[in-house]
């Protein structure tokens, strides 16, 4: 059985847009353990160097999967406007995954805390959303950005990640749903808590977990 963990976010926004109007409608974030690239969500966010060349990691594993015409698009957007800098986002096709597209973005390198990594941070994920919804998509599937070799330490990273994402969706007009898919159950753990303790600073009580447990036993 595989645990799943959605949170369900009812925006309460009613004295701040028009009636009718969508933005976070329906928003939802979900939280798994697996293999990024076999979500089915419209795009998949790729961790990746300035270089956008792949790597290892998340990067690697998306560039295997998807095939040579994700490095393909990834050679000419670097021809034309050079390596992508820190923070920033930039599509290609999905090549061969289920997904249609892959964004790419790159996060921070940890030092210390003090050169600005958390910023830089919510910029990758603030960016990739914001791109996805320009795209007039509907969901997409996110890594822990920065929490491998980059190094940055991951209950740090899981609050960056989950406010800046919850923030999007609220905000977006196509995007409703991002789903976490972390690499081990520690990590699922830690992004989980750091969904409920956001709950809590917010006293968001209009927010709402619920656990789904599914069999994935067949392919």
């Amino acid at each position: 059985m595989k645990t799943i963990v959605r949170l369900d976010l009812s925006p309460q926004q009613a004295n701040r847009v028009p009636a009718g109007d969508p933005v976070g409608e329906g928003s939802q974030i979900y939280f798994e353990g697996g293999d990024i690239t076999g979500q089915t969500t419209d795009a998949i966010v790729n961790a990746a160097n300035s270089s956008l060349m792949g790597g290892g990691g998340v990067d690697g594993a998306i560039h295997r999967a998807g095939g040579p015409a994700i490095l393909e698009e990834c050679r000419n957007i670097v021809a034309r406007d050079g390596h992508l800098p820190p923070g920033e986002a930039v599509q290609t096709t999905g090549g061969k995954l289920k997904a249609a597209f892959v964004i790419h973005t790159v996060g921070p390198i940890w030092r210390d805390g003090m050169q600005g990594e958390a910023g830089i941070l919510t910029s990758a994920y603030r960016n990739s959303m914001r791109l996805a919804d320009r795209l007039a998509l509907h969901s997409v599937a996110l890594p822990a950005i920065s929490t491998g070799v980059y190094g940055y330490p991951p209950k740090a990273a899981a609050e960056v990640a989950v406010s800046t994402v919850a923030d999007e969706l609220l905000a977006s007009r196509s995007l409703h749903q991002a789903r976490f898919v972390l690499w081990n159950s520690e990590m699922l753990s830690i992004f989980v808590q750091a969904a409920r303790e956001l709950q809590q600073r917010r006293k968001a009580e209009h927010w709402s977990f619920t656990t789904l447990e599914i069999d994935d036993s067949n392919p």
